[in-house]
């Protein structure tokens, strides 16, 4: 059993985004990712089915050229290799869950890139 928060330490950077895997389970990877208003991160896929949960804020996320408006509470899931990115319309707090089989190091790559 393990215990975790999403909410605690929040260190939002004004220059990039933050990720920070809270916890790795035997089936997930969930990553906290803190966006200000105005971050991005650019278009990228993962070769896994994704889980995106809005915890705070207003994000717009993009799929395929599709933006879904996703505010606190909103939940999305995405099959893999699907082009997706997401623009900070406040600060926000996001989870993001991805298979135990995708790399972390793939998405700070994304942050890095955008």
């Amino acid at each position: 059993m393990q215990i975790q928060s999403f909410n605690e330490s929040l260190e939002f950077n004004d220059t990039r985004v933050v990720t920070k895997v809270i916890l790795e389970t035997s089936f997930t990877k969930e990553i906290r990712i803190l966006l200000k208003r105005g971050q991005i991160m650019k278009e990228h896929q993962t070769p896994f089915s994704i889980l995106v949960h809005v915890l705070d804020g207003y994000i717009d996320f993009g799929v395929e050229g599709v933006i879904h408006h996703l505010k606190a509470g909103a939940i999305i899931t995405l099959e893999g290799n699907v082009k997706h990115d997401l623009t900070a319309k406040e600060d926000s707090i996001v989870r993001l869950t991805l298979s135990k089989f995708d790399k972390v190091e793939r998405v700070e790559q994304v942050v890095k890139n955008s």
